[in-house]
């Protein structure tokens, strides 16, 4: 992994926040795939035995950012920390998965702990690789409320019932299915 300037680093990360965040307020997470190399890979852990992958701009397009965050308009991802190893051209980001539903105390739905991201930058302000961590079973929790609440959003809810089908999604692989170079 190449040394990148740490000014050029933070530039990105600056410039990832800032497309996060207008992303978030869009609610249409597709115009972020222009920070990926033409072959770059991203994905995640989604539980025992199962891993999210894709592979190449036009799969994190459409399916990490496209298909994977549907029924997630309203919600927001408030980076709390990010670290920065410019030795490695590597970055580590931490957050929160707020969604916009409300308890009846005022206090919004919220994945307990914490998430994050972790980027290896490929030049020319974009990210080569990507893989995201979060506590999947608290995600599952909070989900669980808020079936129970009513609060999830009809989009949430289709994507639930897909999940819930048993039907193989694309990007997700039994683990020792997707090709190891991925990992």
């Amino acid at each position: 992994m190449p040394a990148y300037p740490r000014e050029e680093l933070e530039r990105m990360v600056q410039h990832w926040l800032d497309e996060n965040a207008r992303c978030e307020r869009l609610g249409d997470w597709k115009p972020l795939a222009q920070l990926y190399t033409h072959d770059a890979t991203y994905g995640w852990n989604t539980g025992p035995g199962e891993d999210f992958m894709t592979v190449g701009r036009d799969e994190i397009r459409d399916i990490a950012l496209g298909v994977e965050m549907e029924g997630l308009q309203g919600w927001s991802y408030p980076y709390q920390r990010v670290l920065i190893d410019e030795k490695q051209g590597e970055v580590i980001g931490l957050w929160k998965q707020v969604a916009d539903a409300k308890r009846p105390d005022g206090t919004p739905y919220q994945v307990a702990g914490i998430g994050g991201s972790w980027f290896r930058y490929g030049g020319d302000m974009m990210w080569s690789w990507q893989r995201d961590f979060f506590d999947f079973g608290n995600a599952a929790h909070l989900f669980l409320e808020m079936i129970k609440a009513d609060v999830l959003s009809p989009g949430m809810k289709k994507r639930m019932e897909v999940a819930a089908s048993g039907v193989p999604q694309p990007g997700h692989y039994r683990k020792g299915t997707a090709p190891l170079e991925l990992w």
